[in-house]
């Protein structure tokens, strides 16, 4: 469910949704999630709404683009987990090195990635946007909302 466009982001919330990965392979999430796009910066957030906390699975990847089909981006396998404790864990650091080899990706996107995981950690350390409690507690509410209105 959207929540809110603005001209650069996106906010929604996905619960119990079906994802079908580019293999095919098909699941359902376990939980409600915020999720956040933009459009001028190379990575997305998916706020994992959990009894023990929030986690956040953040995915390295171009700015959206929005279009009458769907959300687009590309992700760049690398992505950056935090716990609810605040531990980090940079992931799939060899998958992105196999696909960069693979897929030709050109020095300029190694060095975009690179700046856009710092800005990413440096979001996680300050509690900024999608890491802000306060930030989940309001979108997370406005979907209970819609999700009534919609009953």
């Amino acid at each position: 469910m959207v929540l809110k466009t603005s001209e650069n982001s996106l906010i929604g919330c996905n619960d119990h949704t079906l994802v079908t990965e580019d293999d095919g392979r098909r699941w359902v999430t376990r939980e409600p999630a915020i999720v956040f796009f933009h459009k001028h910066y190379w990575f997305n957030v998916v706020a994992m709404i959990r009894d023990n906390g929030v986690s956040y699975y953040c995915n390295l990847a171009t700015p959206y683009a929005l279009d009458r089909e769907a959300l687009k981006y590309i992700d760049y396998d690398l992505d950056i987990k935090v716990f609810p404790n605040g531990e980090k864990r940079l992931l799939d650091v060899d998958e992105y090195k196999q696909h960069s080899v693979h897929w030709n990706y050109p020095p300029e996107i190694d060095h975009i990635l690179k700046q856009n995981v710092k800005v990413l950690v440096d979001w996680i350390n300050q509690g900024k946007g999608p890491f802000s409690q306060a930030y989940i507690d309001i979108w997370y509410r406005r979907y209970q909302e819609l999700l009534h209105r919609r009953a």
